[in-house]
């Protein structure tokens, strides 16, 4: 992907070694990207020993704005200024227990947790680099988001599917604004993608998409590559769907049911 060659990419939530931040953090610099990554704690400094040389590494609270500031400013004075954002981190947070529930039990401060680490996570860093991208007349804003939310939804998900249902209304909204700096804002929406935290009961529901099996951290990380490059200057304000055709099907009950 020649569109990404000499850019500089941030990539949240990228602790895991085995999840979709740290594979698309991989991608990038393979193609070509000096390469900023981040997560809450101090294993992001593994992950970057594990990428190489040139790699960028700081952990911070993507909740608290003052850390956003310092984490762009301290990856822009280590690589350039930045042009690509992909904003991943969501969904759990390493030290945080966040059980699922059914809408009447949640807490106050359990939704007020979800949709911090979730969503308010993606304001606070798409706004921290915009104006630098709109001086510039160049970026590629990746919000990871999910086809829970915007397509569809699971029992005792109301603060993931609302989060990353808004998450794309952040999405297109920014697409419009954008548009006339030669920016451009997508998300995409993962179906069941294997991961080290995956359940037996995710892995066996990604078994009953058509294509029959889960997809992997790299399946992602190769659209959010696409987003990421000049060759997508045309496509803004999308949600990309990579579920293996799993929204596609009425029917979700074993295969030999059915086919």
């Amino acid at each position: 992907m020649p569109g990404v060659q000499n850019k500089v990419a941030l990539v949240t939530g990228c602790g895991s070694a085995g999840g979709i931040g740290f594979a698309c953090a991989k991608l990038l610099l393979a193609a070509g990207a000096r390469v900023a990554i981040t997560s809450t704690t101090r294993r992001i400094e593994e992950r970057a020993a594990e990428l190489g040389d040139g790699v960028f590494a700081h952990p911070a609270d993507l909740v608290e704005p003052l850390e956003v500031d310092a984490l762009v400013k301290l990856a822009e004075q280590a690589l350039g200024p930045i042009d690509i954002v992909v904003n991943n981190a969501g969904m759990v947070q390493t030290g945080h227990d966040e059980p699922s529930q059914l809408i009447q039990d949640i807490p106050d401060a359990q939704w007020r947790r979800g949709m911090d680490i979730n969503l308010t996570t993606v304001f606070n860093v798409t706004r921290r680099v915009v104006p630098g991208m709109i001086e510039r007349k160049y970026g590629r804003i990746v919000n990871m988001s999910s086809v829970t939310g915007p397509i569809v939804s699971n029992p005792r998900g109301t603060i993931y599917g609302a989060a990353k249902a808004a998450i794309m209304g952040m999405t297109r909204a920014q697409a419009i604004e954008l548009a006339p700096y030669n920016i451009t804002v997508n998300g995409i929406g993962p179906g069941w993608i294997e991961t080290p935290s995956s359940s037996p009961e995710e892995v066996f529901a990604a078994k009953q998409a058509p294509i029959g099996r889960p997809g992997t951290p790299d399946e992602i990380g190769q659209v959010v590559l696409f987003l990421a490059g000049e060759e997508a200057s045309f496509v803004t304000g999308q949600l990309i769907v990579a579920d293996g055709g799993n929204t596609l099907m009425e029917y979700k009950g074993p295969r030999e049911a059915w086919y």
